[in-house]
């Protein structure tokens, strides 16, 4: 029976690539996430290449410091991938052939009307004495191994192949070891700098070292993220998290946009899906942004009606009939412009709200009067307007995700409210 709260736990993840400018190890972060679910804290991460050397070395150090070692890449059928077989070396561990898992490979070949290439016999061999860990979604099976008081796990590495073994496997298979149980929540909050949060909710954090609290910021964002554990059970877990969860929730109220993991565009469209309203867009800076952060929900054709990118002033004339006397008086990066901007679409759409973003985005453009980062963003519905000033730091794509963190929250709240009536 593991205890996981002393267990020393490592994530190695196998490929060049990942060495590389132009893949990222997002394997790493989702493995660590559903381990911390089980209160399992991981330790150590390394990144290696495909390179015999290298595994080795590293395999030997997780075997001196680590308890718990999951190794993910490198199970494939090509020359480089040489996890299994500098494992089998590391540990002194045959590998054997199993016939079944070799018939499986060639049925998955030949249910694609394929051939199995002779390379993929290699994927067929476990080492000794390891539990085979079924992959429904890839040639390459998982490993697991048990060997002088350790836990070795070896997993494919492309995602859709590793997340399903981690949920369906690995994950229920280590609950089973663990005597230790934890809760998490994320609180996504909007509208509120990371210092005024903490001004706001410094005396309601919890004294009991069973309850952990971290605050992250990010661009238009800032996330407390709340831990708790028990040694008890997993309703003592969960009751502490309320505790806490209801301590903040009661302070921040409507600031918080999210406690369950959703984005802000997920619950913006929840909203206007529950009030039965409709929605379009005028996007200047963004150039689109804000159109693709709503329609990337599913089922947002229930809701969203139309977007219009209007970068040019004779594209926010003509699409939007904003005056040209208004971008000739006020400049197209004004309130003046964003509210016509947001009536106009509102009107051309026939939507229940509209929302426009006009700003400078840098890293040029900007003047004394309109720095790099004013954007002005407009809310419209039937019985008026609205617009915000904001002055967004960061670089042209920061900016510009700001602005439509910024319109959706515009509109969430406006629905908060209505709601309330």
């Amino acid at each position: 029976m593991i205890k996981s709260e002393a267990l020393k736990t490592e994530i190695i993840a196998v490929g060049s690539e990942l060495l590389s400018p132009f893949f990222q190890d997002s394997n790493s972060l989702y493995v660590t996430n559903r381990l911390n679910d089980l209160g399992i804290e991981v330790s150590f991460k390394t990144i290696i290449g495909d390179e015999e050397n290298s595994i080795r070395q590293t395999f030997e150090i997780a075997l001196k410091r680590s308890d718990l070692i999951i190794a993910m890449g490198g199970l494939g059928p090509t020359r480089d991938d040489l996890t299994r077989e500098t494992l089998s070396k590391t540990i002194d561990k045959a590998l054997i052939f199993h016939q079944d898992i070799l018939n499986n490979i060639k049925q998955r070949f030949k249910n694609r009307g394929l051939s199995m290439p002779p390379v993929n016999t290699k994927q067929a061999y476990i080492l000794e004495n390891a539990e085979v860990i079924e992959n429904p979604n890839g040639t390459a099976p998982g490993q697991w191994i048990e060997t002088d008081g350790r836990i070795i796990i070896l997993l494919p590495g492309p995602p859709h192949e590793l997340y399903p073994i981690i949920d369906d496997f690995i994950i229920p298979k280590l609950q089973k070891h663990c005597r230790h149980f934890s809760a998490r929540c994320v609180l996504k909050i909007a509208g509120l700098t990371e210092s005024k949060i903490e001004s706001l909710i410094t005396d309601a954090y919890s004294n009991n070292p069973a309850v952990e609290t971290n605050t992250l910021a990010y661009p238009g964002q800032i996330e407390i993220h709340i831990k708790a554990h028990s040694s008890v059970s997993h309703e003592e877990a969960l009751s502490l998290l309320q505790e806490q969860e209801h301590k903040f929730s009661d302070i921040l109220k409507e600031n918080i946009f999210s406690n369950s993991g959703e984005e802000l565009e997920e619950v913006v469209g929840r909203l206007l899906r529950s009030h039965k309203k409709t929605l379009a867009a005028a996007e200047s800076c963004t150039g689109g942004l804000l159109s693709h952060r709503i329609t990337n929900i599913p089922g947002s054709s229930d809701y969203y009606l139309e977007g219009s990118v209007v970068y040019s002033n004779e594209a926010k004339i003509r699409q939007l009939s904003v005056p040209e006397e208004k971008i000739t008086r006020y400049g197209a990066v004004s309130k003046e412009v964003a509210a016509s901007m947001a009536r106009g679409i509102m009107k051309k759409s026939n939507a229940d709200f509209g929302l426009s973003v006009t700003g400078i985005a840098g890293p040029g453009g900007g003047t004394p009067d309109k720095p790099v980062g004013l954007v002005f963003i407009g809310l419209a519905w039937h019985e008026g307007v609205s617009v915000t000033k904001n002055i967004f730091l960061g670089q042209r794509d920061i900016v510009k995700f700001q602005s439509s963190q910024k319109a959706l929250d515009m509109l969430r709240r406006f629905l908060l409210r209505d709601r309330k009536k």
